[in-house]
């Protein structure tokens, strides 16, 4: 006796039921397809952690990496740059790519257009170009950075988001020509500086000092000031 239908009669056969996800957002029971991720996107971000795990961990080794080539912000007084790129010549060699990015449309002294790419933060404009020019930097591989803090509003935004966005070693220019690096071998001179800078170091220091204790207080004044007037106004009206 034949256990089945199917047994009893060869031509009669049943199919499996086929398994479907159900979208809510689709019709006709289509399956769903899965979603790219979108690449450049990530490959950007991975970018841009590598660059800032490599800042902070020349920042906390102190280690100076093989220089093979240098990108200095001109954030400052032309002359600083012009007088510095000797020195750094020096040191590291004579044939050694220098580049730069200003705000000016010529070349400053001592440098020499055939081992140095300008990038004029002009033609950089916009978000766009904005990232296009980080992209570009951070594909030339720098071992150095180097940005000017000499007390000028001179391509102050530009300077610290290219020290953040680039895997390289980061060093420091004053106003008086002189560099030190940004890491924490040199962790007393970033201090001065930045007392220096913010006015706490010198003889303006009680100044300073005197001027941020006693803010909150002129402020207090005023309000209390203005609150009368406004009261006495009302009464006099009324």
């Amino acid at each position: 006796m034949p256990h089945s239908l199917s047994e009893a009669n060869p031509e009669f056969r049943v199919e499996p039921k086929k398994s479907f996800h159900y979208n809510k957002t689709r019709r006709n029971n289509e399956p769903s397809e899965p979603k790219e991720p979108n690449q450049p996107k990530r490959r950007k971000s991975r970018r841009l952690r590598r660059a800032i795990f490599k800042s902070v961990r020349y920042f906390l080794t102190g280690r100076l990496p093989p220089v093979t080539s240098i990108l200095l912000v001109e954030s400052g007084t032309r002359g600083l740059l012009e007088g510095l790129v000797v020195g750094l010549r020096q040191a590291f060699g004579n044939q050694l790519h220098i580049d730069l990015v200003t705000c000016y449309n010529t070349l400053p002294k001592n440098f020499e257009a055939h081992n140095t790419r300008i990038y004029r933060v002009g033609d950089f404009r916009g978000r766009a170009a904005r990232k296009r020019l980080y992209t570009d930097l951070a594909a030339n591989n720098y071992s150095l950075v180097g940005i000017i803090c000499s007390g000028e509003v001179v391509m102050a935004k530009w300077k610290w988001v290219i020290a953040l966005r680039l895997a390289a070693k980061l060093f420091i220019i004053n106003e008086n020509g002189d560099y030190f690096w940004f890491d924490r071998l040199h962790l007393g001179a970033l201090r001065q500086f930045v007392l220096f800078r913010s006015g706490l170091a010198g003889s303006g220091a009680v100044r300073t000092l005197v001027r941020l204790i006693s803010f909150p207080f002129t402020i207090l004044y005023l309000l209390l000031y203005a609150t009368s007037a406004h009261a006495s106004r009302a009464l006099r009206k009324s």
